[in-house]
């Protein structure tokens, strides 16, 4: 065992209960032929059980003392590579497809690194990831209850996404005042329906929830005028957060053969 001193900047949480870790690998079931990529490997909880079950494992790690440090731990096995980096800033396309994701997410950027997965969605077969419990919740929510959101749409859209398990602060040092989720995300497959424009759906989308509380037809603004809101089946005093993936789907496509861009 190491030490190293977490870092606040890096939003380093490291997990320490053996427990949650023998849970985890139970659940993420490392097949040999595996290519793993595990993000922010942190004190190698994680790491260790992986890198004795998988033939591939790159660890992507932005603190450059903990780089050094787990080069070093594993420097006996060739199956294993780090690579000093924000994540953020990482090209997932340099990547062979077929990989699967798994680390204890930054709560500091787990929003943002969820989006940007996204961007790289057919490379990967699955991800299992530890987050913030809020997060999560906002990740599985349904329309018309109060975490329903521009996350859970987008996600949703383009995954199936099943909660785990929870994480008590206990099980990483230093301890969040927060509790963790454990959640497992997978592409749904790529003749789902889905709309035909994505950037206008996005767009949509965020301008939907823009200002959550306003009714659709004031939070569409111009766009509104568009909308055939008897045939689309529509209340135009509906809020965004009670509509479905499905209706988002429906409305994009609609504006898409109006010419909306």
């Amino acid at each position: 065992m190491f030490f190293h001193k977490a870092r606040k900047r890096f939003g380093q949480n490291f997990l320490v209960d053996d427990g949650v870790v023998h849970n985890i690998i139970s659940i993420f079931k490392p097949m040999t032929h595996d290519y793993v990529v595990e993000i922010g490997p942190g004190l190698s909880a994680i790491t260790e059980p992986l890198v004795h079950s998988v033939d591939t494992l790159l660890c992507i790690e932005i603190d450059r003392d903990l780089v050094r440090i787990l080069e070093h731990k594993f420097s006996r096995y060739n199956n294993v590579r780090f690579i000093e980096s924000d994540v953020l800033n990482f090209d997932f396309k340099t990547l062979n497809m077929g990989i699967r994701l798994i680390g204890n997410l930054p709560y500091n950027i787990s929003t943002q690194l969820l989006f940007k997965i996204m961007e790289f969605s057919d490379q990967i077969i699955d991800a299992h990831f530890m987050l913030q419990r809020e997060v999560v919740d906002r990740m599985v929510a349904q329309p018309s209850s109060s975490n329903y959101g521009r996350l859970s749409v987008m996600l949703q859209e383009r995954y199936e996404i099943e909660r785990l398990f929870d994480i008590k602060p206990d099980s990483f040092n230093p301890v969040p005042k927060v509790f963790s989720s454990f959640v497992r995300i997978k592409p749904l497959p790529f003749d789902r329906v889905k709309p035909k424009n994505y950037d206008l759906f996005k767009k949509l989308v965020t301008r939907a929830f823009s200002q959550k509380r306003k009714i659709l037809k004031n939070s569409l603004g111009e766009w509104s005028n568009y909308l055939d809101w008897e045939n689309l089946d529509l209340n135009s005093q509906i809020r965004a957060e009670n509509l479905s993936v499905n209706k988002f789907i429906m409305i994009s496509d609609f504006l898409d053969n109006k010419g909306i861009i």
